[in-house]
């Protein structure tokens, strides 16, 4: 990522891999931004060029993912929940010199973004969160739709061994159906930056680690967002919600009023639209994204 200075930041568990834009705390209002499956931070490649002018741009690797450790798991998957992952990213920003910041996260990437406002409500300013709905809401209205279009769910949440040797034996054509099936077109993705994704996913170890971040949100994950609904916990901070246009969010809970409706029985603060593209719009929509979250966020 031109521009962006990379570093590996030792957290109390693993390690992250960050690629970051500014000298650190005071050279602009901190902003990370979190990938989904099967990306890197390298998907905000175009998008975090725009967003460094006004903000100090934290792009991440989420553990087990690019060039982040892979600890070891447990039987009940805990250590890849979002909950154990944002924490990773705050103790990131922290070791940055940020007590207080902003997150954007995509996919899976969003999934530990809004654990992170959940969980650590006086750390997170904003929070964005893109083409997805909070993981109990999905999980609970799952149905034929999402086995077969999203097939990242039911797979790779499987146990061990069937996914990760489907992962590392076929890494490149994990890569392009994903990159091409959800809406977006193959010509959005160089091909330095797709092969970058498949060499992320095509050794035993990463494979293992995305699979258990996978039956983590099958299980452990849907279990701390019940347990936030039981509560009344709700997120604090604003919330804007951005999601493809056409695509799932789009369709699928259109009866129930959209993402938006979905998104006000988490927070009170929601605001958002849909952006063209298909499920990758930020590589697909840099600008249009950009524009988005630096409106957001300013």
């Amino acid at each position: 990522m031109e521009g962006f200075a990379g570093r590996v930041i030792e957290t109390r568990t693993t390690s992250i891999f960050v690629a970051y834009a500014g000298s650190g705390a005071g050279s602009g209002s901190p902003l990370l931004l979190l990938h989904g499956f099967p990306q890197t931070h390298l998907m905000w490649r175009d998008v975090a060029s725009q967003l460094a002018s006004q903000f100090t741009v934290v792009c991440a690797d989420l553990r087990g993912y690019g060039r982040s450790g892979c600890p070891q798991s447990a039987p009940d998957h805990l250590p890849y929940s979002k909950r154990v992952m944002g924490q990773d990213m705050v103790d990131v920003m922290q070791h940055l010199g940020f007590e207080h910041f902003s997150v954007a996260g995509h996919d899976r990437g969003g999934r530990v973004a809004y654990r992170m406002a959940l969980d650590h409500p006086e750390v997170i300013t904003r929070l964005a969160v893109l083409d997805i709905v909070p993981t109990e809401t999905a999980w609970s209205r799952a149905d034929s739709r999402l086995a077969l279009s999203f097939w990242p769910w039911a797979l790779l949440a499987q146990p061990e061994p069937l996914p990760e040797k489907i992962l590392t034996a076929v890494p490149e054509a994990i890569i392009d159906d994903a990159l091409t099936g959800w809406g977006t077109t193959a010509e959005v993705f160089p091909p330095e930056v797709s092969d970058a994704y498949v060499k992320s996913i095509s050794d035993y170890e990463h494979a293992h680690a995305i699979c258990e971040e996978y039956r983590a949100a099958a299980t452990v994950d849907r279990e701390h967002d019940k347990a936030d609904r039981q509560n009344g916990r709700r997120i604090k901070c604003p919330v804007l919600v951005l999601w493809s246009t056409p695509g799932a969010l789009d369709e699928w809970y259109a009866d129930e009023g959209g993402p938006l409706t979905l998104w006000r029985a988490w927070a009170d603060d929601v605001e958002g639209s849909a952006i063209k593209g298909g499920h990758f719009f930020p590589e697909a929509a840099p600008g249009e994204t950009a524009a988005a979250l630096q409106r957001f966020f300013q």
